[in-house]
């Protein structure tokens, strides 16, 4: 019996994916689970598994392809697995298909004539009316016509592709080709004329900054831009033009923070994992978004409605070999520091190993980066929307703190919060830093 295998849904907001790499061949034998094809969406690359045992019957996509949420991409065929007479079955495959060859080709050959005659037509129409022909750069892009569905727009995936990663809406791009086909050349025409318009659509998709020629002063060399690049330059391009920051700094003493950690890091350990500043800041933070419900929260501009959030997910910062990647940990406030950090070394291999799904990225209430294994005192992280904050961690280090009359010695660990001031206001930043200080001094009493 054959069996189909869909692209699933991957992420809110997320409609399609693009086939980075085919794994198998037709006739392939594979396992439930075996790995079918390597794909990209706006948010991450994944992995595609078979859902069953089988024989791989059709592949309906080529490397390259934009596949839609739903879209068949595989046929697998569960009962020739395990059949008996299966190098029979294939072997009269053939003569089923010479049966059935007279009626393909007529069918093939009417769809060729078809397509000849549509060509002759769209040429003859061309040559009739030359005025219609248009530059690429034509201020004609935007369409006057009723909206259409972008799968109705005649374009290869690449284009669909180029018009996804820089934010272009397909369907308002007049194409040039034959049959109003969408070219690369359309889609980099209508962002241009969008910037020197300087309209709203066109302020968060390109930089009309001209960059002057670097050649003559010496040897340059260009390199595209990855896909995550991409999107995390797009998604911080529209969070600091959209968002009002506010940065608060502010010193926490880890002294006992770090006697604790090292107290109970072998049963962490135990447990295949390692206890981190990082995993003990993850429950401190869920304790302060319940207290401060302002910083677990999004702003909804178009209703003018601040929305509350009564679960917490946390996102945490990974560095990566191909950029900065956010794993999130749902339901931070129901989990103990040993599951959090056993968590949170899990999300962090498969960011690292390219494992992480679309879905482990979506969803953070508020995020944390600390940058303390590398080094500096302070740093100024951005707002990711649609939360509304983000705690930046440095490196901790010794320091003489006035304590009952006295300078003692001190582990201080600097902490920065970026926060969105059309929700929160100075004082409930200064508020809530100092109390995630004070938590951090007294690990224990906090969370217990």
């Amino acid at each position: 019996m054959s069996k189909e295998i869909k692209l699933p849904e991957i992420a809110d907001n997320v409609t399609t994916a693009v086939v980075l790499e085919i794994l198998v061949s037709k006739g392939d034998k594979v396992e439930a689970d075996d790995i079918l094809a390597e794909m990209e969406s706006d948010k991450a690359s994944f992995e595609l598994p078979s859902e069953f045992a089988g024989v791989v019957k059709e592949i309906k996509v080529s490397e390259g392809d934009e596949v839609k949420v739903g879209q068949v991409m595989f046929v697998i065929d569960d009962e020739a697995a395990g059949s008996d007479d299966g190098g029979k079955e294939k072997k009269e495959a053939p003569e089923k298909k010479e049966e059935k060859a007279a009626p393909k080709d007529d069918s093939k050959d009417q769809k060729e004539e078809d397509t000849s005659e549509q060509e002759e037509k769209d040429s003859s129409e061309k040559k009739e009316k030359p005025q219609e022909k248009q530059p690429a750069a034509s201020p004609s892009f935007v369409s006057e016509e009723p909206a259409k569905s972008a799968s109705h727009v005649p374009a290869s995936p690449a284009v669909r592709r180029l018009a996804r990663e820089i934010g272009v809406d397909i369907t308002q791009v007049k194409g040039s080709g034959p049959a109003e086909r969408v070219t690369e050349e359309d889609v980099k025409a209508f962002v241009k004329e969008l910037v020197q318009k300087k309209s709203a659509a066109g302020s968060g998709i390109a930089d009309d900054f001209q960059l002057p020629d670097f050649s003559k002063y010496g040897e340059i060399r260009r390199e595209k831009m990855d896909t995550i690049r991409k999107i995390t330059a797009k998604a911080m391009s529209g969070s600091w033009q959209n968002i009002p920051h506010v940065f608060q700094f502010d010193k926490a003493d880890v002294t006992e923070l770090e006697k604790f950690r090292k107290d109970y890091s072998k049963y962490v350990e135990k447990k295949g994992a390692k206890l981190t500043v990082t995993a003990i800041l993850l429950k401190l933070s869920a304790v302060a978004l319940k207290t401060f419900p302002k910083f677990n929260a999004s702003v909804d501009m178009n209703n003018e409605e601040i929305i509350y959030k009564d679960y917490v997910n946390i996102g945490v910062a990974v560095d990566t070999e191909r950029g900065l990647i956010v794993p999130v940990i749902r339901d931070v406030d129901k989990k103990s520091i040993t599951e959090l950090s056993v968590e949170l070394n899990e999300l962090a291999e498969k960011a690292r190993t390219k494992k992480i799904k679309p879905d482990e990225l979506q969803g953070a209430n508020f995020t944390i980066s600390n940058l303390g294994g590398i080094g500096g005192t302070h740093f100024t992280p951005i707002v990711n929307r649609p939360a509304v904050a983000i705690l930046g961690v440095s490196r901790s280090q010794m320091e003489p703190v006035w304590t009952d009359g006295e300078f003692k010695p001190r582990m201080m660990l600097p902490l920065s919060l970026s926060y969105d001031h059309r929700v929160i206001d100075g004082a409930d930043g200064a508020r809530f830093l100092r109390w995630l200080c004070e938590a951090m001094q007294n690990p224990l009493v906090t969370m217990f």
